[in-house]
């Protein structure tokens, strides 16, 4: 009977470490879901709540306003998750399983001006604490780069603190 109970009791953590994922681990899965669809790419605009940016694709699909992947990273490895496009200067949030304190997606607002931006910019990932609208993440973004190698928006994925 002890031997069953501590097989039960390692099965279990197995499992709960399993579920367990690393910010890393995390941008890994969205960034591999994203690019099963197709290659990424800006093709016309897409209003975006208030506002009207460039219409992200991945392959056939269009990201803005489309948050089934983003969605299922947080049902995967229990993290929040962003698709940002460039637009400008700027990086919009187009989908995103991130709520807003009225509790709708976090949508058409943008990337804070922070260690994540300025690694971005230069086309470079970025991982470590965050501040995502008042609370703390280990996060990681990754650049989302064309066929030409210009950065035209960022994914993010986030496990709060």
């Amino acid at each position: 009977m002890k031997k069953l109970f501590t097989l039960l009791a390692a099965s279990l953590l197995l499992a709960s470490a399993a579920q367990a994922s690393s910010p890393q681990d995390s941008i890994r899965q969205l960034d591999e879901r994203l690019a099963k669809i197709g290659a990424p790419k800006v093709e016309g605009t897409a209003a975006v709540a208030d506002k009207t940016v460039g219409a992200l694709f991945y392959g056939p699909r269009r990201i803005n306003n489309n948050f089934d992947v983003v969605d299922e990273i947080r049902k995967t490895t229990g993290a929040s998750a962003t698709v940002f496009v460039k637009d400008g200067e700027e990086f919009v949030r187009v989908s995103t399983n991130v709520l807003t304190p009225e509790g709708k997606r976090g949508i058409g607002t943008t990337l804070a001006r922070n260690k994540a931006y300025e690694a971005l910019v230069k086309g470079q990932s970025y991982c470590g604490v965050i501040d995502v609208l008042g609370t703390q993440f280990d996060a990681c973004y990754n650049p989302i780069k064309d066929g030409g190698g210009k950065v035209i928006g960022s994914t993010y994925v986030g496990h709060k603190k």
